[in-house]
């Protein structure tokens, strides 16, 4: 299609006028996602046009242009991740022709690597460093447990995320006296765990250091970003410890405080002083006991409420990640590519535009399009 068959639309109030010459957020802070589906972005912009006149079929023309470009491209990208994620798949129900050597097996997994993030980033997803990983180890998840993990168990790991918000969320505590009160959690809206275990790894049984694993979650808060690992374990903290040592310890060493230099004592006080000091040392260690099986089922809960959340926000596994991320990644495109050149167009008959003015009316647009002010700030690749 001929761009100057299109005949320029009288520009649109809110994208044209009054266009500020910066946002106030960061370029590397602002969220490069838009939150509007294809189809309908496209009919938002085709309703913004003329009725009368070409404009309208010469935009839908030019719109599924780009649409099966991009989905040629994409589709390409799928076959090369597929033929090279192939022999690390735990899923796969294929023989492999050949099998890949030991030595190319490095090799072909740092290439699968680079590949899937090369595909993360252009799907606007953002790598979260280890030592991020690290800070959420060393805080108390949102069900009031502490975790711990060895990231030393890894050959391989990247964790990249899109999105981040708030979101409200029941919990009970001593602070409110166990009673339920809604709190806000910031949340990674998608997050994608790829990695390769290690030899002699401790991760669950069937997990292999020779395949790759590769998961995607929605809606996990920052502080229970180590919860998605295999391998994660429940961390005893000292308070625990305390509860259920301290009894013990101070049951045993009066038993034998007693022993050592009570003896004469007990034979004289006869069967009644002996049911009183055994009574004594029994439920101080019982105590002990106690602490120990709140503990077990503290951390029992915890599972059980792991795998609940994890069952509603595991998105998709191993294979299944390339083609909704393929598709996220192909749908952003279209939608920032169709977008610039919508409100470019507009401005071809008034004045040109700097890539911040740019930025600033697609966001504009998009604030006035979901009636959010919260919407993620769009930059402009």
């Amino acid at each position: 299609m001929d761009g100057n068959e299109l005949s320029c639309p009288e520009p649109a109030a809110d994208l044209a006028a009054d266009v500020p010459a910066e946002s106030s957020i960061p370029a590397d802070k602002r969220e490069k996602f838009i939150p509007i589906r294809r189809t309908d972005l496209t009919r938002m912009l085709t309703d913004r046009l003329p009725t009368i006149g070409s404009s309208r079929q010469h935009f839908g023309e030019l719109c599924e242009l780009l649409s099966a470009t991009y989905h040629h491209e994409y589709h390409s990208r799928l076959e090369e991740l597929k033929n090279v994620y192939a022999p690390f798949d735990p899923d796969a129900d294929t023989s492999p022709a050949a099998p890949v050597p030991a030595a190319e097996r490095d090799d072909l997994a740092a290439r699968l690597f680079g590949k899937l993030t090369a595909l993360l980033e252009r799907a606007n997803y953002h790598r979260i460093p280890h030592d991020h990983i690290y800070a959420a180890l060393e805080s108390v998840s949102v069900g009031g447990v502490s975790l711990e993990v060895d990231l030393n168990s890894f050959e391989m790991l990247e964790v990249y995320a899109c999105g981040e918000g708030i979101e409200h969320r029941t919990q009970r505590s001593v602070r409110s006296l166990f009673r339920s009160r809604e709190v806000e959690v910031p949340v990674l809206h998608r997050l994608v765990v790829a990695f390769r275990p290690g030899l002699g790894n401790k991760m669950a049984d069937g997990v292999c250091s020779s395949r790759i694993y590769i998961k995607m979650f929605k809606s996990i808060p920052k502080v229970d970003l180590e919860m998605l690992l295999p391998g994660t374990r429940v961390k005893m903290t000292v308070a625990d410890r305390g509860k259920i040592l301290l009894p013990a310890v101070s049951g045993i060493t009066i038993a034998l405080y007693k022993i050592l230099t009570g003896a004469l004592a007990l034979a004289v006080a006869g069967v009644a002083g002996l049911l009183t000091f055994l009574g004594l040392v029994g439920g101080t260690v019982g105590y002990g006991v106690k602490s120990l099986l709140s503990y077990q089922r503290a951390k029992d809960k915890y599972q059980l409420h792991l795998a609940r959340s994890l069952y509603f926000q595991n998105l998709d596994n191993n294979a299944g990640v390339f083609y909704r991320l393929l598709d996220e990644a192909e749908e952003q495109e279209f939608r920032e590519a169709v977008l610039a050149y919508f409100i470019l167009w507009q401005q071809s008959g008034i004045r040109g535009m700097t890539m911040d003015e740019l930025d600033a009316a697609a966001e504009q647009f998009l604030r006035d399009a979901t009636s959010a002010l919260s919407t993620p700030n769009f930059r402009v690749a």
